[in-house]
């Protein structure tokens, strides 16, 4: 990262850079939809980050706060518009968010770069958000299906799994999580009997469960939504006996699948974005301070989102994310003093300074190619009705 240069009087003066305004972020979530669920503490990740940003008095930019946005995770046209309204109406000049890949996609393309605001995704996922058309405007803290894939291959074949079933939720990131974990599969040796998709929202997924089973498969994989039809593919195999062990994707990992199904889980395992580091660890016990779960998935992904953006706007010195967005990749990575959660008034001591800073935060940031993290995962299994973590890749 090059030296940050001190701020003047007259650099103060740029668009976009007055003191004392309210600096408004959107956070543009599912509240509603399939992802319900985990969602309240991954909008609590992101207001810690800011309370911290603005209990320090250390952002001279102003005051930062929230203003929240139902993505409902799942309709393009109501993410759009739930987007437009805050940069509209609400005049954000940054968002966390959107959630999942297809209305993350959607927001970028419709509204984020019409209107060159930044964002920061939390948890979206697709591969195709690698090679998307975004004007340098999009980051994501949250690593790539491409690699979710190979995880998932890598675990299965070490517990020595030949051959398996896959049915994931109908979207953008079903299927290129369903195609990217085919791959790395065969790569390893392993076979896929079927792969097919599932709608969100049906009452019964019987049918879809008699086709998985009659193509067999030692176990079945679940690539699709914990408050959705993921857990509706799961309880119909259990009532049919179609399947009894499920591998659940980053999508399917919550205490409410646990608290749905109940003891047929036990024995079920995958693996969720996470880390053992010391930033990890911080980050939990300051969630736990502040009222929320902090091993909830994508909770530690948007504490770093939000950091990462207004860390962003004092490097700049802007609230323009035309300036934002050039420092991010710079902040995120090494050289650097490294910043930890709990450190965010440091960071903006240390930027105002002109010292590089490598913000390590909750996850272990490290943004590659164009912007999306490299990608920790967290092992897990579920036993005696608990999530138990069994270790990290």
């Amino acid at each position: 990262m090059k030296k940050l240069l001190l701020a003047t009087a007259a650099t103060a003066l740029v668009a976009g850079a007055a003191s004392a305004q309210d600096v408004k972020l959107g956070v543009l979530l599912g509240f509603t939809g399939p992802l319900e669920s985990i969602t309240p503490a991954m909008g609590a990740g992101a207001d810690l980050a800011i309370k911290e940003i603005n209990d320090s008095g250390k952002f001279t930019l102003g005051t930062a706060s929230a203003v929240r946005g139902d993505s409902t995770c799942v309709d393009a046209a109501a993410a759009t518009a739930a987007a437009e309204r805050l940069v509209t109406a609400d005049g954000v000049v940054g968002i966390v968010g959107a959630d999942c890949s297809g209305v993350t996609g959607a927001v970028l393309q419709n509204v984020a770069r019409p209107n060159g605001i930044g964002m920061i995704s939390p948890s979206a996922t697709s591969p195709a958000l690698s090679t998307a058309e975004d004007d340098g405007l999009f980051f994501r803290t949250a690593p790539s299906d491409a690699r979710q894939g190979e995880i998932m291959a890598d675990i299965l074949s070490e517990k020595g799994i030949k051959s398996v079933a896959v049915t994931y939720t109908n979207n953008d990131y079903g299927k290129g999580l369903a195609d990217s974990f085919g791959a790395a599969f065969a790569a390893k040796g392993g076979s896929v009997t079927i792969s097919a998709p599932h709608e969100d929202g049906k009452a019964d997924y019987s049918a879809e469960v008699a086709s998985l089973a009659s193509a067999g498969g030692e176990m079945l994989i679940v690539a699709g939504y914990v408050d959705q039809g993921g857990k509706g593919v799961i309880q119909a195999s259990i009532d049919s006996g179609a399947f009894s062990t499920f591998y659940l994707v980053d999508g399917m990992y919550g205490e409410a699948l646990i608290e749905a199904i109940g003891e047929p889980l036990n024995g079920s395992f995958g693996a969720v974005p996470g880390t053992d580091s010391e930033g990890a660890a911080k980050f939990q016990e300051m969630a736990t301070a502040a009222g929320f779960d902090g091993t909830s998935a994508f909770s530690p992904e948007s504490y770093d989102a939000a950091a990462l953006i207004l860390m962003s706007m004092a490097a700049a010195n802007s609230t323009a994310s035309k300036d934002w967005t050039t420092k991010v990749m710079d902040l995120a990575n090494a050289p650097g003093e490294p910043i930890l959660p709990g450190e965010l008034g440091k960071a903006l001591e240390l930027i105002a300074a002109g010292t590089d800073i490598d913000y390590v935060g909750a996850t272990a940031v490290e943004l590659v190619g164009a912007g999306e993290s490299a990608g920790n995962y967290r092992e897990y299994e579920i036993k005696d009705g608990t999530i138990s973590t069994v270790g990290f890749r």
